[in-house]
């Protein structure tokens, strides 16, 4: 990216000057930053990257002032960029370098918490791991679990709509939330679903969830608790193939067995981890399974008993069963701690994201080894197997601009094969600015269309997020002609440290 001028200098800092003034009046003035030196931290999310300098950060502490902000802005057209506890992986959160940051991280209050209706009503800046911590004295938790539940938000993960290790049976959070409350861009309160089953009218709530911070600003969740099971137990399973490892992962699924979790790491992620946190993995396995069950103790035995007959007929050189809750908790210890685990041993990593079917998982993994060789880059493998969720790592060393470069080149070639194997280009972590070429290859030009009226109905003058998830015609046409294959950077415009 070209240096900017001394007239685009000098027009953001007046931009600057008018921004900060209309915010000034409707927030503290601890509530506001623009200093630079305060508004770095804000600077990118977890694909760190990408980065850029809002105009200024406002932090506000009530939905009052959450609305103020977003009609001051409205009023001025200046970009709004929701952000919660920036762990997302895609740049969502990334700000525009003419906007606003919208930070909502001190909307952290549990609301209520229902044994009756098994609900909670959560603000926003709610961790996930909070909730299932409040609801446990009442017998009950919240399912999704990403890895990053200890930081992340619920309004981070109904922007993304995030899975989890445990998403194959409890579903993601689109499946499990009942209600959204916020704000639009213009400021007016929005609500969308209900606190029945079923809300009156267009079924908006889908529509929401996973819309990247591009429709409305959340700022209230209703999500559903289930009940904590009364016994959970975890198979390690060890495969000396990664086919032969795949196959199990679908005919675990054939057999009409919906495990808990079903989750799946290649060699390099399974040294990583185990040296990390020592879970007790076969570091001579070229992939393993961590294949759960829970329920009644009845039924988990024979749960389990069943995916060991499945396991072992697909060819698992080992099976260990957990024996007890800490062994269950050590297992998933090392999935959990996957990323934290690349990062010891490399100084970044990228985190790509993708859906394959189930069927196809040794595919992948056999052309993501091709990709090595062709990129000069490792890179470790850790799957939402069941439901054919993708996380390959990229370890690369971003102070080295040719590695950051081959690393981007390496990334989009995944998305694209996945593609190609009858996937899709994201599974939970979203677009934002990291898939946008991406999405040039998987839609096609009517559909993008479609996708910008659904944008253009909410936010007419597309300042809330902006540059995000909807790639431009001019962008996909360009991307055409510098198609990743010709080794060519997917992604010049993104301003990059």
């Amino acid at each position: 990216m070209n240096a900017p001028l001394p007239t685009d200098i000098a027009q953001r800092a007046d931009r600057q000057r008018t921004v900060v003034a209309a915010l000034a009046a409707v927030l503290p003035a601890h509530a506001l930053l623009w200093q630079a030196e305060d508004t770095t931290p804000y600077e990118c999310d977890g694909l760190t990257a990408y980065r850029e300098s809002p105009l200024a950060v406002a932090l506000p502490e009530t939905e009052a002032q959450v609305a103020a902000v977003l009609k001051a802005c409205h009023a001025l057209q200046v970009p709004v960029v929701a952000r919660g506890a920036g762990t997302g992986l895609s740049g969502g959160a990334m700000p525009n370098r003419l906007g606003v940051t919208l930070a909502l991280a001190k909307f952290n209050r549990i609301v209520r918490l229902d044994k009756h209706s098994r609900t909670a009503v959560v603000q926003c800046g709610v961790r996930n791991l909070a909730i299932s911590e409040a609801a446990a004295p009442l017998g009950l938790y919240y399912a999704p679990d990403p890895s990053s539940q200890i930081a992340c938000t619920i309004g981070g993960n109904v922007a993304e709509n995030s899975g989890g290790v445990h998403c194959l049976k409890y579903g993601l959070t689109l499946h499990n939330v009942l209600k959204v409350r916020g704000f639009t861009v213009e400021g007016e309160p929005i609500e969308f679903g209900g606190d029945a089953l079923d809300a009156p009218g267009l079924d908006l709530l889908p529509l929401v969830v996973g819309s990247e911070g591009m429709l409305a600003v959340t700022t209230e969740v209703t999500v559903k608790l289930v009940p904590k099971p009364k016994l959970a137990r975890c198979i390690m399973a060890s495969f000396d193939d990664v086919r032969k490892a795949g196959d199990a992962v679908a005919a675990i699924i054939a057999a009409g067995i919906i495990p808990a979790g079903l989750e799946m790491m290649d060699k390099p992620m399974t040294a990583a981890v185990e040296d990390f946190v020592h879970a007790g993995y076969d570091l001579d396995a070229e992939a393993i399974l961590l294949c759960e069950s829970d329920g009644t103790p009845e039924e988990v035995a024979e749960e389990i008993e069943r995916m060991l007959d499945v396991l072992t007929g697909c060819g698992a050189t080992r099976v260990e069963v957990s024996k007890d809750e800490a062994q269950r908790l050590k297992f998933w210890s090392g999935r959990k701690n996957a990323f934290p685990a690349s990062g010891r041993i490399s100084p970044d990593y990228m985190c790509m994201d993708s859906t394959i079917p189930r069927k196809r998982l040794a595919d992948i993994l056999l052309a993501i080894q091709a990709m090595e060789a062709q990129y000069g880059l490792k890179c470790c493998n850790v799957f939402h197997a069941g439901d054919g969720n993708l996380h390959p790592l990229i370890l690369f060393d971003a102070n080295d601009a040719d590695q950051l470069h081959r690393a981007e080149l390496f990334g989009a070639d995944i998305l694209e094969t996945s593609v190609a194997m009858g996937g899709t280009v994201t599974g939970e972590h979203g677009v934002g600015v990291e898939k946008l070429n991406s999405m040039c290859v998987q839609f096609t030009p009517e559909e993008r269309a479609m996708f910008e009226g659904v944008k253009r109905a909410f936010d007419a003058q597309g300042t809330l997020n902006p540059g995000k998830v909807i790639p431009t015609l001019q962008r996909c046409a360009e991307y055409g002609k510098m198609h990743v294959k010709k080794g060519l950077l997917p992604f010049p415009d993104l301003p990059r440290f």
